[in-house]
């Protein structure tokens, strides 16, 4: 085989990968399934994203009438939302607010398995990006022992962003199968 064919063939090869991984992608992190929310002992809206995370996690509260919500402060511009919610509301019995260490899903995890343990929750839904339901679900389940069911928001973001998305969340999946302990 010459030079030039073996180019050519690891070039195809390489754009057929890519072409596979980019489907699949699509697939787990712009088009995941989504279940059907229902009532839990906790809501949970996870840090990041808080324009579109914390309007579901209340409507959800409001609508499945669970009393008990958890909020992740992080202090970053995208969680501005959660992290004002929290301020205005603090002192209420039934609104746990909580900057996690460190400062990412596994962090939040880790609080939220001692969380659930200590409040006796038997479940608790978890509310995410729609990009960011498998991983962070793949780790509430490997670190909570209350049942877990994620609830996703669609993002809106621009097709740079869900490439940057789908890159951040293939190597965060790799992460969490790789490393599973909170």
């Amino acid at each position: 085989m010459t030079f030039q064919r073996k180019v050519t063939w690891t070039v195809v090869a390489a754009m057929l990968a890519g072409l596979l991984w980019l489907m699949a992608a699509y697939q787990l992190f712009h088009n995941p399934p989504h279940a059907t929310p229902q009532r839990t002992d906790a809501i949970v809206v996870l840090g990041g994203m808080s324009s579109e995370r914390l309007p579901e996690g209340l409507a959800l509260r409001e609508q499945l009438d669970i009393p008990d919500l958890v909020v992740v402060t992080t202090g970053l511009p995208a969680n501005a939302g959660s992290d004002q919610f929290c301020e205005a509301h603090d002192g209420d019995a039934h609104l746990d607010c909580f900057r996690p260490d460190p400062l990412n899903t596994r962090g939040e995890a880790a609080h939220l398995r001692d969380l659930a343990a200590e409040r006796g929750w038997k479940s608790v839904t978890v509310v995410t990006s729609d990009y960011h339901l498998l991983r962070a679900g793949t780790l509430m389940k490997q670190c909570i022992a209350a049942d877990v069911h994620m609830v996703g928001t669609k993002p809106q973001l621009s097709p740079a962003g869900w490439l940057w998305r789908f890159v951040v969340e293939t190597g965060g999946l790799f992460d969490v199968w790789l490393r599973p302990e909170c």
